[in-house]
């Protein structure tokens, strides 16, 4: 029997009395005592808190361009808009904008089909006046195409307008006008643009004149398929620059581009632009 001063108890009750006061470090095993993490680990880490910390501003930006976008959809292009929603998305605008400012024009990037959405430009909804006032004019889609991979400083630009004369022609794209430009970069974001021509091509009469030039139920003449082949392959343009004329021109702000949103401001006043990625035109 040990006796209550004897050593052998003193230092059981000061184990015992030290497991209570660290119930946790005393039931950690040694095997998993903390380790100071190695580089690889850090790495590891650092790495994850980077893509963290980039997909915030990422998810941020989607979600301004799908409010944008929200915001024009019941514009009709922009020619119904009124005072508040024209304030709205631009503030909008802007929001979005900020994202891409100070980054040089990515011209790989640039390159391709864009369809409008929206527009405060005059020369453009004076169109979406025209059809609204005459029955027999309607306005289709809009584009604009770029043509610039092969240019290190510019290339060409085609605004593609759809047209139609529905008595006449197919249902929104019975004719296609095509103003041409070149352009070149001349600062991070803006271009140069230099008007080439301005052409009407692309045009498609419906069934029912197909059927006064060659009635389905007769054998189709020789002269009434010359006069379809000629329609279909109709085109008419006007030059708008030699070198006797000076060829209209102006500066183009891009002001945000990324792999599927184009926006755009037309300097001295002359309106904003909305684009989004389309399918390449036949």
């Amino acid at each position: 029997m040990e006796l209550a001063g004897s050593p052998t108890l003193s230092i059981s009750a000061s184990k015992s009395f030290f497991r209570l006061l660290h119930p946790i470090h005393a039931a950690i095993p040694k095997s998993n005592a903390y380790r100071v993490p190695n580089r690889a680990s850090l790495l590891r880490l650092g790495t994850a808190a980077t893509a963290t910390m980039a997909a915030a501003p990422a998810a941020e930006l989607e979600s301004r361009k799908l409010d944008l976008l929200r915001a024009v959809q019941e514009t009709q292009r922009g020619f119904s808009a009124t005072a508040d929603q024209r304030s709205f998305i631009e503030e909008l605008l802007v929001s979005v904008e900020g994202y891409g400012a100070g980054l040089p024009v990515d011209l790989v990037a640039l390159d391709g089909t864009w369809r409008l959405n929206y527009t405060s430009a005059l020369d453009v909804l004076v169109l979406f006046e025209a059809a609204s006032r005459l029955p027999f004019f309607q306005v289709g889609q809009i584009f604009q195409k770029f043509e610039c991979q092969n240019g290190k400083n510019g290339g060409l630009v085609r605004n593609v307008v759809r047209w139609s004369i529905p008595t006449l022609l197919e249902e929104q794209e019975g004719a296609t006008l095509l103003v041409t430009a070149k352009f070149c970069v001349v600062t991070k974001r803006n271009i140069y643009l230099q008007f080439d021509e301005v052409a009407i091509e692309n045009i498609k009469i419906n069934e029912q004149l197909q059927a006064l030039i060659a009635p389905a139920i007769l054998p189709r003449s020789f002269l009434s398929l010359q006069i379809l082949q000629f329609i279909r392959s109709f085109r008419a343009q006007v030059l708008v620059s030699g070198p006797d004329r000076r060829s209209p021109a102006g500066l183009y702000y891009l002001s945000y581009l990324d792999r599927d949103m184009l926006l755009g401001r037309a300097l001295a006043g002359g309106g904003v632009f909305v684009f989004t990625r389309a399918q390449a035109l036949a």
